[in-house]
């Protein structure tokens, strides 16, 4: 049976990184299923699990990795640490001939690296199989409480990465305390927002229909989680058809306003694309009826769809206000404001458990195919480039975007 080297890069991205691929307890496992596998760790002073914890599982640790097949990390590697003729895997964030990253891409392609990026690596129904948005969801609804306690001056809760693990995060939820007719929305089925409705559960909240959350009040707090149904419809008021909405998107409108007046809390954990009407507009916050007051923005995307997510924000300093009558940024306490949280990296809040579940993911549904048979073509089709130093079929499209023509 053929020797297959695993490394494990240092992660170099400034603001570090202290997640992980693969915790020492999982790499241990993958040794003992398969026994050609070795898997050595490059040392690193930040990530959350130390190396010695990797020496603790048997892992050798060594600064050179050129001795390794295939070099698994989190974020963009970069370019001084890039090893020519290798498998690579990690984020790149080329999918979108990102401006920022098109020297990463150039560099891959010259060192003839095959670059398999975890956002691209799908089952054979199109589905991704792995990512981070499920502990994007639960942070991110736990840092939206956050926002509330601090913006009505009603409780107040550790932020998420002062917490040593989600264990300890879920214990201080017990300080949150809700008036009754609380009323939050959440909108999005996906990893992240089924992440958010993990922390939801957790709370006392009592999930209501849209029609119920629109007519009744209540004398404990609620949310309600909308299908895309319930806040976009037809221009010509023709029936919603889901598959038409995302084929023409521009045939359709946000109905979004009339929740407005009604809720507290949004919470958007949407997928949205750049061809779909705007969800909240910043004419819509202008209303006069407005109730929102907190905004945790998990789907994070800048000036576009919720219009008070006007910038991203950081894990130091999460929350800013926005004011809606001037369309301005403000301190999120000031009066009439709305609190945004729209940290756009919140997995790194919990490293420990966020890694933990990526790494679960990995050998559950990449490792397989990685290591042993891929009768879908799982990881050919996650691969943006070759050995050879070309761009693959099914990322031909970034030629323009790697020569430098758009």
């Amino acid at each position: 049976m053929e020797k297959i080297k695993i490394g494990i890069i240092r992660e170099g991205k400034v603001p570090p990184d202290h997640r992980v691929p693969l915790t020492p307890k999982q790499c241990k496992s993958i040794q003992a299923i398969y026994p050609n596998v070795e898997i050595v760790v490059q040392p690193s002073p930040i990530r959350a699990y130390k190396d010695e914890e990797y020496a603790a599982e048997g892992m050798k640790l060594n600064e050179d990795l050129s001795s390794c097949d295939i070099i698994m990390g989190v974020k963009e590697v970069n370019i001084s640490d890039l090893i020519p003729n290798k498998k690579f895997l990690f984020f790149s964030h080329t999918l979108k001939k990102q401006p920022y990253n098109r020297d990463l891409l150039r560099a891959i392609l010259e060192k003839k690296i095959q670059l398999i990026d975890y956002e691209t690596i799908k089952n054979k129904q199109n589905k991704r199989v792995i990512g981070f948005g499920r502990y994007a969801g639960i942070v991110g609804a736990y840092n939206g409480f956050r926002a509330m306690g601090l913006k009505t001056g009603l409780f107040e809760i550790k932020p998420a990465n002062k917490c040593a693990d989600r264990k300890e995060m879920e214990a201080e939820m017990s300080k949150i305390v809700l008036p009754d007719n609380t009323k939050i929305v959440l909108t999005g089925f996906g990893r992240v927002g089924h992440g958010a409705r993990e922390i939801i559960d957790i709370l006392p909240i009592k999930e209501v229909t849209p029609d119920e959350f629109m007519k009744n009040k209540f004398n404990e707090p609620v949310f309600t989680h909308l299908e895309v149904e319930d806040y976009y419809g037809r221009k010509d008021g023709k029936p919603f058809d889901k598959s038409e909405f995302y084929s023409n998107p521009e045939l359709y409108k946000s109905t979004f306003t009339r929740f407005l007046p009604e809720m507290d809390m949004y919470i958007p954990c949407h997928f949205w694309s750049n061809r779909s009407p705007f969800i909240i507009t910043r004419e819509d916050l202008k209303n006069e009826n407005l109730r929102l007051s907190v905004v945790a923005d998990i789907s994070c995307d800048i000036d576009g769809p919720v219009a008070c997510t006007i910038r991203p924000s950081k894990i130091a300093d999460p929350i800013y206000g926005y004011d809606p009558i001037s369309e301005t940024e403000v301190d999120f306490k000031t009066e009439g404001s709305i609190a945004v949280m729209a940290v756009d990296n919140l997995p790194c809040e919990l490293p420990l458990d966020a890694s933990e579940d990526f790494g679960n993911e990995l050998m559950r549904h990449v490792l397989p195919a990685l290591l042993k048979e891929d009768p879908d073509n799982m990881i050919g089709r996650a691969s943006e480039t070759t050995t050879d130093g070309q761009l693959t079929e099914y990322y031909s499209y970034l030629q323009d975007y790697v020569d430098g023509k758009e």
